[in-house]
């Protein structure tokens, strides 16, 4: 457990896991000790830890530098303008907006000579990933996207474009530009050409592990982001970081989505070219965020040109993955029973007996009975299609 951005936020890692049989079973027992025992310490301070996207009972007032972790930050002023059911916009001095959000960041370790088409598969994965996943419809009690922490995100780590600067908004919240052709390496050299430096030091580590790089890259935050790392023995490797998910609703949840996207990504990656010229990027690129203003109501382009409602998609190539974790629902079982309810499988907040929080006529009464509600679900330990949901 490492802090975050927020002191009422933590960040929870697992260890690495080889992939192979017994995986996800060991990925969810991780998980699930780390959680107890963060739960444990939690309630012994008389609070409660929560797995969920955006928090929908968090008030602008608590966004406030006097919730800011006690680490070196930096940031710059921010406007936030989003567009949807509901619309919002704000302003604010400093980058604890940013702190509304929490995800599920899933990393895969692949081969030098690989890595050009995981990432590419990668990229593809992020849509039907995300629109089977949403979980943060809610924010300051309005409903906006069925996931409103991705345009939250995107704005709130933003530089320039604003009171009178003279440099154009430079967001570090990137789905990216496009493909990679060849190798990784054009990632960085983008990188480096887009953003400025936002830390220009000079660092004593030996070159030959990237301490720039990997700095730099620090601070740009890629749906799909590229990292350099280095094992016990000095070994340097290659991962890719899947930042779309939200955090929760259920540790069963979380494990079964990171079911989805293995086997996805395995499947796209193996079709290596054939993949790249049968989903063009703008169409990857537009399914992103079609899933997720609109969750299982969003329609995608998929490998054979078709435009289809995602609810009704199949996602083949995960199919292996999914039976292959004893005890966790299909993501297709999922969307069938929850789609009824809305089409946002994860959110339950607008739909458990609680869907004045999400118009107009919200209260903050209705916001902490709707999120009681989830956390006692949550507490259950059941995955988020048994939850008793009121629609």
């Amino acid at each position: 457990m490492v802090p975050e951005l927020s002191r009422f936020n933590m960040e929870l890692n697992a260890p690495p896991i080889e992939m192979g049989a017994g995986v996800l079973s060991a990925l969810e027992a991780s998980f699930r000790l780390t959680w107890e025992r963060c739960q444990q310490v939690a309630h012994g301070m008389d609070a409660v830890l929560a797995m969920i996207g955006i928090l929908p009972t968090i008030r602008d007032s608590d966004l406030c530098l006097a919730n800011i972790s006690a680490m070196k930050r930096y940031g710059a002023p921010i406007r936030i303008d989003i567009q949807s059911q509901g619309h919002l916009q704000a302003h604010r001095p400093d980058v604890m907006l940013e702190a509304a959000t929490t995800s599920f960041q899933l990393h895969l370790q692949v081969p030098f000579e690989q890595a050009a088409h995981f990432y590419n598969a990668a990229l593809m994965t992020c849509a039907p990933l995300l629109e089977a996943g949403v979980n943060s419809p809610l924010l300051f009690g309005r409903r906006l996207w069925q996931e409103t922490r991705v345009p939250l995100f995107e704005q709130a780590v933003e530089l320039g474009g604003y009171a009178g600067l003279a440099e154009p908004a430079i967001r570090r919240v990137t789905f990216g530009r496009d493909y990679v052709s060849d190798s990784l390496l054009e990632l960085f050299q983008e990188d480096l050409k887009q953003y400025p430096a936002l830390l220009p030091v000079q660092l004593e580590e030996a070159p030959e592990r990237f301490p720039h790089l990997r700095l730099h890259n620090g601070a740009i935050w890629r749906w799909v982001r590229p990292l350099i790392g280095f094992d016990e023995a000095g070994h340097a490797h290659v991962r890719l970081e899947q930042r779309v998910l939200p955090s929760g609703p259920s540790v069963l949840d979380m494990v079964a989505n990171a079911a989805f996207y293995y086997g996805l990504v395995h499947g796209l990656a193996r079709r290596g070219e054939a993949a790249v010229r049968d989903l063009d990027f703008a169409d990857t690129r537009s399914n992103f965020y079609a899933a997720a203003r609109h969750g299982l109501e969003a329609e995608l382009v998929w490998l054979d040109g078709r435009r289809q409602p995602a609810r009704d998609s199949s996602w083949r190539p995960a199919c292996r993955w999914r039976a292959g974790f004893a005890g966790v629902w299909p993501v297709r079982r999922r969307n069938r029973t929850l789609s009824r309810c809305g089409g946002n499988p994860h959110a339950v907040q607008p739909d458990r007996g609680a869907m004045a929080v999400a118009t107009r006529e919200a209260t903050q009464g209705d916001g902490h009975r709707m999120m009681n509600d989830y956390l006692e679900d949550q507490r259950s330990g059941a995955p988020v299609h048994e939850w008793r949901i009121g629609c």
